[in-house]
């Protein structure tokens, strides 16, 4: 079966095969495709940011571990979605099923955690990926 009956383009395919649409907002900058719920977007990025984690994970958790790693996967994954995609810290909030206030927290967590070498560089990684799948033209560069 033909790829375009399940997906329909949203724009004419560009002149480079590999390069995405990117769709601009009245402001001119990047968003998600109206077709994608944020909800979604936002469960796609815990999903990845989790894979991520145990893939890079190199120990046996005990329960309370795991509890916490939960814990920081739903703060690196609202960072992300907030940083990389853009999505207001409200909806993000009404996403995951917190406050929009939970996730400030958890965007400042995050920003304080990356004065570590490693934790800064996995996480650039997971805004490259994220940037990638949801075909933005690029994130804002952390200093």
């Amino acid at each position: 079966m033909p790829f375009e009956r399940y997906f329909e383009p949203s724009a004419p395919p560009s002149s480079l095969p590999f390069s995405p649409t990117v769709l601009l907002d009245t402001a001119g900058s990047p968003k998600l495709p109206a077709s994608l719920p944020l909800k979604s977007a936002c469960r796609i990025v815990r999903q990845m940011v989790c894979e991520l984690v145990q893939l890079f994970g190199d120990r046996v958790m005990l329960r309370r571990d795991r509890r916490r790693l939960s814990c920081h996967v739903r703060q690196i994954a609202m960072y992300v979605c907030h940083v990389a995609l853009q999505i207001s810290m409200s909806d993000i909030g009404e996403a995951f099923g917190r406050d929009r206030t939970t996730v400030g927290h958890a965007c400042h967590v995050v920003e304080d955690r990356r004065d570590d070498l490693a934790f800064d560089e996995f996480v650039s990684a997971v805004e490259r990926i994220v940037t990638a799948v949801f075909g933005l033209s690029e994130v804002t560069a952390h200093d």
